[in-house]
């Protein structure tokens, strides 16, 4: 599945940790936003680690499922790369 991760964490310490964990994961498109193409398990994953590592009182994550069709329908204006199309994956 693709999503599209984007997150506003007010702690510099709980932010590099989780941009250091997203850099696993996906690409990073913009300041606070990771592209990721990441299986159910990985989604999962994904979401412990916010639920117990940030400060959701603080913190907002939000997380876009975002679908191949209109992942390649994306448009990017100036800098920036999206996440390569593969029809296979080596695992």
């Amino acid at each position: 599945m693709n999503l599209v991760v984007t997150y506003d964490i007010v702690d510099n310490r709980r932010r590099a940790r989780l941009h250091k964990f997203l850099k696993e994961l996906g690409l990073h498109s913009q300041l606070s936003v990771f592209e990721c193409r990441v299986d159910a398990r990985e989604a999962a994953i994904l979401r412990r680690y916010c639920l117990e590592n940030l400060d959701l009182e603080e913190d907002s994550v939000r997380f876009y499922h975002v679908c191949s069709r209109c992942l390649d329908r994306a448009v990017i204006l100036g800098q920036g790369v999206s996440l390569p199309r593969f029809d296979w994956m080596i695992i």
